[in-house]
């Protein structure tokens, strides 16, 4: 599997699943015996975001509606709704794939954009669903600052996983300016993007 590198962004990309349909990806990456190479999809991540989301939004868990985008099997928002949110789920490789027609104050995205082929159709579907002052909160790993040393031995790089496209910190930031918004990380891998602070998210203290 041959993957490339800009030079300008860093951003790592493979064209060798540019030309799958869906069902490519459902028989060949997301089928049964996916859950052998990340079993922490089923249960263990989106248990884990949704609670990281209930104690950091708790203030506004009635003002806010929220989209999980790449959600699964919806338990991420099924967790969200048992704590008194309002929250959804889409996924185009799932049950819940009708596309939403409402907007969302927060949209949520926990490793889903290392799975898609041309992440700037996917953010600028995230942003047309999107009301004006929300954000996008997303997970995704950015390469290590060994990366040059690393190459494609970086654990990360795994396409039998579905991970085509691998950002640097410079390229998430150049995708999301496209659309007036700047991106602040949390870690290596948990990023929120947004044109405004939103009111929900102004204790978190994120650059204006």
């Amino acid at each position: 599997m041959y993957y490339r590198r800009c030079q300008h962004c860093y951003f790592i990309f493979t064209d060798a699943f540019d030309l799958w349909t869906k069902e490519d990806f459902r028989q060949h990456i997301y089928n049964d015996l996916y859950v052998t190479v990340d079993p922490d999809f089923v249960e263990l991540r989106p248990a884990g975001n949704a609670k990281l989301i209930a104690g950091s939004l708790q203030n506004s868990k009635l003002s806010i509606q929220i989209l999980d985008f790449g959600g699964g099997t919806g338990l991420l928002a099924d967790r969200l709704r048992d704590q008194g949110f309002a929250a959804e789920t889409y996924d185009p490789f799932s049950g819940f794939d009708e596309m939403p027609s409402e907007k969302f104050d927060l949209i949520t995205c926990f490793e889903v954009m290392e799975h898609v082929p041309f992440p700037k159709d996917t953010i600028a579907t995230m942003v047309c669903m999107l009301r004006d002052q929300g954000a996008i909160l997303f997970s995704t790993l950015v390469q290590p600052a060994s990366f040059e040393n690393l190459g494609l031995n970086w654990w990360y790089a795994s396409p039998r996983n579905g991970h085509v496209s691998l950002y640097s910190t410079p390229s998430l930031a150049h995708l999301f300016k496209h659309h007036g918004m700047k991106v602040a990380s949390f870690s290596e891998g948990l990023h929120i993007a947004y044109a405004q602070v939103p009111t929900f998210a102004s204790h978190l203290k994120l650059p204006h």
